[in-house]
């Protein structure tokens, strides 16, 4: 779906989905009938309404649907990920990682924990424990005055999910907004932010294509509210923070190289 164009002041998202489980299970395209995307899409609007330009994109389309004219487009992008990690481009996912590094907000979901995007984002391997066992998942708020748990409520339930458990291999984060715990007993970082250069980065990890999660209201209000909180500034500069060299005094007279 591409986007038209924006007015000032847009925020300009783009949800990317390798869309592999709604071609390959009728039950998953029953659930989703216009793909995960297009789940995390709708739910997007529901919140932020005419102050988004949306537009989705999927691994089979050329370049992935991540050309550079659409990141150059993308203030924002979300991204699923699960059967096919590893045919996502390398040029694609260097092309994402410089555009976060110059200020674009990406938002990492579920088992896009272990896309190419996030472990390179993070340094680390990302793997976790998992179960697909139909879990409730009690998803508790740590950082109550965060934007992106606003009207959240506490804790948010889902009755069936995947679990995923410690220990999650990631770096620590710079705020842990939301700690799930489940029937099983576990508990996971579920809603972490971590910031790259000038770019800032969620991972929220509800949501499953087996489970309806990406139908449930308050999962919708968290990714919403992600976007909006990953948004850059309108005026901020989209480029990737550089090694300068200054001489003495480079800063008098207002002086900004």
């Amino acid at each position: 779906m591409a986007a038209t164009h924006s007015s000032p002041g847009t925020l300009r998202v783009t949800v990317w989905n390798e869309g592999r489980h709604e071609q390959l299970r009728g039950e998953v395209a029953a659930r989703y009938p216009r793909g995960i995307h297009g789940a995390i899409a709708e739910g997007i609007t529901e919140h932020l309404g005419e102050s988004v330009l949306l537009r989705t994109a999927t691994l089979d389309e050329p370049e992935h649907g991540l050309t550079e004219t659409v990141l150059d487009e993308t203030d924002v992008l979300t991204w699923w990920g699960h059967l096919a990690h590893r045919e996502v481009s390398d040029e694609v996912v260097e092309r994402v990682r410089r555009r976060v590094l110059a200020g674009m907000g990406l938002i990492v979901l579920h088992s896009a924990h272990w896309s190419k995007i996030f472990t390179r984002m993070m340094g680390t391997t990302c793997t976790l424990r998992w179960r697909a066992a139909g879990d409730r998942e009690l998803v508790w708020t740590v950082a109550p005055s965060h934007p992106i748990a606003a009207g959240v409520p506490h804790p948010l339930v889902i009755e069936q999910q995947e679990m995923y458990g410690e220990f999650f291999d990631i770096p620590a984060p710079d705020e842990l907004v939301f700690l799930s715990s489940f029937s099983g007993g576990e508990v996971f970082r579920s809603g972490c932010t971590f910031r790259r250069g000038k770019g800032r980065i969620f991972y929220f990890s509800p949501g499953d294509q087996d489970y309806p999660v990406y139908h449930h209201p308050d999962v919708r209000r968290v990714i919403a509210n992600a976007v909006r909180w990953a948004a850059p500034a309108p005026e901020a500069a989209r480029e990737k923070p550089k090694l300068i060299h200054s001489e003495t005094g480079w800063f008098v007279a207002g002086g900004r190289a």
